[in-house]
């Protein structure tokens, strides 16, 4: 195997060990690790290094990097709605469920595949996307159900990544607005169609988690430092509308893993992807938690004016190398949400199993257009991530996975056959089901219920205030500038 083929294959022999399931579902890939790394020549090269991810390291930098991303900075904004006590709480909650049904996703992942190998079917040159993967158990309607969510929400985290890099830039340079900032980081981000898939982002999850941690720890040294400002009220929750757009934010915060089954396929052995969001979840919380409430503290309600935290820190050195550090991180988040997309269309065109880089970026390309004109129309940063977050994210990461495993496993032969046994923590079918159904019952009713209502008419608020195509999303007002002619409007003299 050359190392350029590499990138699109994820060849795991089928192991004749298991994890106590029956003889058939044991055999499922988890020999292949050493033959994935030699690359087939015996050889180890720097490309390797930095191109080529599949450890348990990789996909769990990619976990981490991917899940805070942008929503760091808004997660201050957060609090301001939902007051302290609840936002604490709420992050580990949330956390936690989003833990349990991403790992909901890597058993019924593991199931799917270890399923289709019985049959003979080779994902050599195949991506296995989380749409194949409600197929493969359930049948053509979760397909479409699975492909219709995810994909949405996919398009509009890539959306929020473009009004996320054009919000941040403004705070080092506002000579341009936010919406020809938007134009300029859209023409960037087109660049990751040369992306081949999720194996090639090793060197950026690593860098891209270590853009977010200074981040974090900027926002919170640097409010601590700051003070808390003259007057600070911290009078959230103070409407029902603010603490459930404030929740479902939260809730869209700890969904990140509509990703999970492409970071599962790029592993080299994909049943250890099982606990590793939750780790990356634990790690997560240390750069959350401190920054939001730290800010939180420091500037109170005017919070609630400033979805992004970086608008009320006083400008310097540290400050502007957050914001650059963040827009490289936002590039690399744009291209985790973007790639599953790029598979699905090249899937749709017939261009998945293309060899050439050239041709698959060319064949992408279209995609980013509806991205770029869609962060255009809509710049609020902030209140479209909880909008996302209950009508989307509610469904793609929460809902779906905890009823497609109730139904995967509702029969006693599956239980029996199951490539993957209930967890050690939860040794009973039954105890699974109870969890999976008060997740479901719990995120209809606030996250999408609740949520959707609150996030909804708080968006529709941001359009009756500042109108679609907004040109400088709240942006202060510029001073006016002295009439031509007038002795203050004389050069300055040094």
């Amino acid at each position: 195997m050359v190392p350029g083929d590499h990138a699109e294959e994820s060849i795991m022999a089928m192991a004749d060990g298991g994890h106590g399931g029956g003889k058939e579902g044991a055999r499922v890939m988890d020999g292949g690790e050493e033959s994935e790394r030699g690359h087939g020549d015996g050889g180890f090269t720097v490309k390797d290094m930095l191109w080529h991810g599949g450890s348990v390291w990789d996909a769990w930098f990619s976990c981490a990097s991917n899940q805070v991303a942008q929503v760091l900075l808004t997660l201050p904004y957060s609090f301001s709605q939902l007051g302290m006590a609840s936002g604490l709480v709420l992050q580990v909650f949330y956390g936690l469920m989003g833990s349990w049904t991403a790992y909901l996703i890597s058993v019924l992942y593991v199931e799917y595949r270890a399923r289709k190998e019985r049959e003979g079917v080779s994902f050599k040159n195949h991506v296995i996307q989380w749409f194949e993967v409600l197929d493969g158990l359930l049948g053509p309607y979760w397909k479409a159900a699975g492909l219709a969510f995810n994909c949405t929400f996919l398009l509009f985290g890539s959306v929020i990544q473009l009004i996320a890099c054009a919000s941040n830039i403004y705070y080092i340079n506002d000579r341009l607005d936010k919406r020809t900032w938007t134009y300029i980081f859209g023409a960037c981000c087109a660049t990751t169609v040369f992306i081949p898939s999720f194996h090639n982002y090793r060197i950026w999850s690593f860098l891209g988690l270590g853009m977010t941690t200074y981040t974090a720890w900027y926002l919170t040294i640097a409010a601590a430092v700051h003070g808390q400002v003259p007057g600070a009220k911290h009078s959230g929750p103070n409407s029902l509308m603010l603490y459930f757009t404030g929740a479902t934010n939260i809730l869209y915060t700890f969904g990140g893993h509509a990703v999970t089954v492409e970071i599962m396929h790029a592993m080299w052995k994909p049943r250890k992807f099982k606990y590793i969001y939750l780790v990356a979840t634990l790690y997560v919380f240390t750069l959350t938690l401190p920054s939001a409430s730290t800010m939180y503290w420091a500037f109170g309600d005017a919070l609630l004016t400033h979805s992004n935290a970086f608008s009320l820190l006083p400008k310097s050195g540290w400050r502007d190398a957050a914001v650059i550090l963040m827009l490289i991180h936002q590039f690399i988040t744009f291209g985790f949400a973007c790639t599953p997309l790029y598979f699905v269309w090249e899937k749709a065109i017939g261009m998945h199993h293309t060899g050439s880089v050239l041709r698959r970026a060319l064949a992408r390309l279209p995609l980013v257009l509806p991205i770029w004109f869609l962060a255009i129309i809509f710049p609020f940063f902030g209140p479209i991530n909880s909008a996302v977050g209950a009508l989307l994210v509610s469904f793609t990461v929460y809902v779906i996975p905890a009823v497609a495993h109730m139904l995967t496993y509702r029969s006693a032969h599956a239980r029996l056959n199951a490539a993957e046994k209930p967890p050690a923590f939860l040794p009973s079918w039954s105890g699974m089901f109870v969890v999976n159904a008060f997740v479901v019952a719990w995120v209809l009713v606030v996250g999408f219920g609740l949520g959707g209502w609150a996030s909804v008419s708080n968006f529709v608020k941001q359009i009756d205030t500042f109108g679609l195509f907004a040109k400088c999303y709240q942006c202060p007002p510029r001073a006016h500038l002295p009439a031509a002619g007038s002795p203050l409007s004389a050069p300055a003299r040094h």
